[in-house]
Parts: C-alpha cells; structure tokens; sequence
C-alpha cells in the first residue's frame, strides 16, 4: 500500500487482526462481526441470484438467520447458501487489494452502502444495534479520520476477516460433530446438493485458507 515514509503498517494490522480471532474475550465480541459479514453475503448473493430477501437477524450468542424466498433447490439456492461462510474471506480479499492499490475509500463507501441497505431489513433489536454500531463506525472513519488511519483501520478489518473466515469454517466443524446438528450451512447444501455436509464443510476450510493466503500473495511477505 501507498506510505509517506517507511512505515508500513500492513503486518502490524495483520498482527492485530490475529489479536482479535485468537484470544477468546476479544472473539467473543468481534465474531459478531463475523456474523454481520456472513449474513450480508447471504443477502447479496439471494438478491444477486434473483431470490426474494425477507429478512436478517443478529442474535447475541453470534449467530444470524437471513430469510429470502424463491426455488428450494438449483444454482440461486446453493449459492445462497455456500456465500455466508465464504463472505468474509472474500470481503477480506478485496479489502487488501483495494488499500494496497490506493483505494481505501472505496472500500469504505461500499461498507458505509452496505449498512445502510442492511438497514432496511434487519428484523430484530440485537441486529440494528449491530448494524447501527458499524454503520456509525464506518461514518467516522471517513469524515473523521486521516487517511493513514484509513488504511490501518481498513487494513485491520481486511485481515481480521481473512484470518476469522477459515477459523469460523473449522468452528463449524466441531460444532456439527459436539451438537449433531443438521441446520447449518453445511447441512442445507447437503439436502441440496450431492455433496454431504463433511465435504461441504472441507470446501469452506480450502477457499478460506486459499483467500488468505491470496492476500498474503498480494502484500507480500515482510522483509528486513
């Protein structure tokens, strides 16, 4: 990314992204996030695919529901149902070639957009609160914050989704083998689909792991 002097502060950002998906009390707060980006991708990718969006909601214990409307099975549902685990990742992904390329506000703008349209369908309190908080947060660092507070703000939500996406695909994991469950995302692309829900679940862990290394790629590794 573009710097005025030899500061650079990519891997410091990454290093505090790892802060908040490792330690516990920290990702029991910013895994919220985590959900706001997987039920968006839910929501983009069912409008994008012609499905009718009905709603989203943000629960406390870090889980989310989006409801949308239209065929129970082919192309639109499966990719409806694939987008919430790979959101965040490819969010992620994008984010760090947009700051790397000297186009930070774009991807703040597209956030800021991306609230206020979430807006209009959160169905529950928890998830307004959540989406307000963002939205309010987004607005800030825009018109309130120097542009290299920009990149480090960005560039620290960029790599906290790319290293939160593989690691909420590996959560999945235990959590279908501890609660034998059989609603997750996984589990809806296994009725779907041919594929059982195990392999759907590898599926998740290899495209995440591969958009961070991706980016990893595109900034290149730290040398002396």
């Amino acid at each position: 990314m573009p710097t005025t002097d030899s500061f650079d502060p990519t891997w410091a950002a990454a290093a505090a992204a790892l802060v908040l998906v490792v330690l516990p009390p920290a990702w029991s707060i910013t895994r919220h996030l985590v959900t706001l980006v997987h039920e968006a991708g839910h929501a983009a990718v069912a409008v994008l695919t012609g499905r009718r969006l009905n709603g989203i909601r943000l629960h406390t214990d870090t889980s989310g529901l989006t409801v949308s409307s239209g065929k129970p099975r082919g192309p639109g549902m499966i990719a409806t149902a694939a987008a919430g685990y790979l959101a965040p990742a490819a969010l992620g992904l994008v984010s760090v070639v947009l700051v790397e390329n000297g186009r930070t506000a774009w991807s703040l703008y597209a956030g800021l957009a991306t609230m206020a349209v979430m807006l209009a369908f959160i169905r529950n309190w928890f998830g307004l609160l959540v989406v307000v908080a963002v939205g309010a947060a987004v607005w800030l660092l825009i018109w309130r914050a120097s542009p290299e507070a920009q990149d480090v703000a960005a560039l620290t939500f960029a790599w906290f989704l790319l290293l939160a996406a593989p690691r909420a695909t590996v959560d999945l994991w235990s959590h279908r083998r501890r609660a034998r469950t059989r609603t997750t995302d996984a589990d809806v692309l296994a009725r779907i689909t041919i594929l059982p829900a195990p392999v759907w679940n590898v599926v998740f862990v290899v495209l995440t792991v591969g958009a961070l290394a991706a980016a990893v790629r595109v900034v290149g590794l730290p040398t002396s």
